[in-house]
């Protein structure tokens, strides 16, 4: 008997197998649980059929040749001291925008250990310092959207045409905490363009990819939408939709289309154990898109709607303590004296519940609607204090951008050998984490302190037995370390879990 026979006999046994213990499991169910003549569960099922008026299309094509016009192929000619940065799976982070990479090196490719893994939508790298990615333009004037990840450390940047011209581009500005960027191509105008979808797909929608994996440009790919709002632990403003549609290296910053043709989102990662796809793969949504694309094209750069509040999430127990019927919302830890929630009169232990009437679920959604928004903007703010609900009229301020990151090439130290520490800091004040110390906005997971435990949250009071109230009295005690010949240097760190002492190694990068 032939191997394959073999197999196949094995498989036929082991499908049978799991449909008779399906039967035998629902048909245990049904004894004990249901009554024969009426199931409990048809009291809750519709009393007709599910009907549905829309059907996929028998063919993307009509939609791909109207949009595939739109889409470019973007190629990078980086900077010359942009190297690459491999970690021990073969993941190339070096355009990655810091808040992303925790994600990618948690969904790495395969590396060391084997195990779970995974890769990015990243640009398509390529000797002599140059990468690939995607783009689309948005106007006929020659506006394109991409990536940040794409362009970031770019000396110089080209964009192909489907028609097979090549024009050089310009970057109007980026924003590296949503990865989107805006190029400006002038020459050839004018150019066929996309449109921006102004509503958020359904899960289940189908939608079409065009990009440039791997370099090979006009590359077309179909799938649904798998998911809404996922949260892949890149950032604050997560919202990432999952889709299933193919979407592979160089596939950085092309769209993704619904079946009008309009773009739903922007594709910018994947998970797979191979660093290639097996369907999970996020894009940036349209709204998103949209409002950063406008101030990008307005000002070379985002400005975030600001509250003043530090928050965290309603837990259960949180809301069984506060005599709410459910946990959301977030709950305002502290609101920094002088900013806009504090001059409204909000304060420690209020839950925000809605943003202008619209419900906020939890304490990341406050934080994305408020950054959505520019400063200057009046939001009506909904909120709980003693179990009766208030309401405030906010005046947003702007979101604070004095953060530093504490890393081999910008930690307020200079020259060949820097200390590099792995985290971004900004004054407590600023964020609403006190009156005392140096906040930790951001901590790169392979960075000495992430070793030592410090986390996005922590409050440095003390750096080598000195008080630290900026980013410069970081950098001077860091200074003074060195000069002293300090291999690590003593910082005091304090938490919702208490105040300790932690030891950080001064380590070095040349060059």
């Amino acid at each position: 008997m032939s191997q394959t026979t073999e197999t196949s006999r094995f498989h036929r046994k082991a499908l049978a197998s799991v449909a008779a213990v399906t039967l035998v499991a629902t048909g245990a169910l049904g004894t004990a649980f249901l009554p024969p003549s009426t199931p409990a569960y048809a009291q809750a099922l519709p009393q007709t059929p599910i009907t549905t008026t829309e059907h996929p299309p028998g063919s993307f094509a009509p939609i791909v040749n109207r949009v595939k016009p739109g889409v470019v192929s973007v190629k990078v000619k980086l900077k010359d001291d942009a190297s690459a940065d491999e970690d021990g799976g073969g993941q190339n982070l070096q355009n990655v925008p810091p808040q992303l990479r925790d994600f990618f090196r948690r969904f790495g490719e395969g590396g060391p250990g084997g195990g779970m893994g995974g890769g990015m939508a990243r640009p398509q790298r390529h000797g002599g310092g140059a990468a690939q990615g995607s783009g689309f333009f948005i106007s006929p004037d020659g506006y394109v959207v991409t990536n940040n990840h794409v362009v970031n450390n770019a000396k110089s940047v080209e964009v192909t045409l489907d028609d097979g011209r090549t024009l050089p581009a310009k970057i109007i500005g980026t924003d590296p905490k949503t990865d989107l960027a805006l190029l400006k191509v002038t020459d050839g105008a004018p150019f066929p363009y996309v449109k921006l979808s102004h509503g958020a797909p359904q899960v289940g929608d189908w939608v079409v990819a065009i990009g440039n994996p791997f370099g090979l440009g006009g590359t077309v790919t179909a799938g649904i939408v798998s998911a809404r709002g996922r949260d892949i632990g890149a950032g604050p403003y997560d919202d990432f939709l999952q889709i299933d549609a193919p979407i592979n290296k160089g596939n950085s910053g092309g769209p993704t289309f619904d079946v009008k043709g309009e773009v739903v989102g922007v594709n910018t990662a994947i998970a797979s154990p191979s660093g290639g796809n097996v369907g999970l793969a996020f894009a940036i949504p349209s709204e998103t898109v949209q409002a950063v694309v406008d101030q990008l094209r307005a000002d070379g750069k985002v400005a975030r709607g600001y509250l003043g509040l530090q928050i965290q999430p309603v837990t259960k127990d949180i809301a069984d303590s506060l005599g709410l019927d459910k946990a959301k919302g977030a709950l305002v830890n502290s609101a920094q004296d002088g900013t806009p929630a504090a001059k409204a009169g909000l304060k420690a232990g209020d839950i925000v519940q809605a943003v202008n009437g619209e419900p906020v679920t939890d304490a990341r959604e406050l934080s994305r609607k408020i950054a959505s928004l520019k400063p200057g903007t009046k939001v009506d703010l909904t909120y709980v204090r003693s179990g009766k609900t208030e309401n405030a009229q906010v005046t947003l301020g702007t979101l604070p951008n004095d953060t530093k990151v504490a890393s081999a090439n910008d930690n307020g130290s200079r020259g060949d050998s820097q200390p590099r520490l792995g985290l971004s800091l900004a004054p407590a004040g600023q964020v609403g984490a006190g009156q005392e110390g140096v906040a930790v906005v951001a901590v790169d997971p392979d960075g000495p302190a992430a070793a030592k435990g410090i986390q996005e949250g922590d409050v440095i009071l003390d750096v080598g037995g000195q008080p630290v109230s900026n980013l410069s009295d970081v950098a001077g005690r860091i200074r003074a370390a060195e000069t002293e010949g300090r291999k690590a240097v003593l910082m005091r760190i304090k938490n919702d879990k208490g105040t300790r002492f932690v030891a950080i190694g001064l380590q070095t990068k040349n060059g």
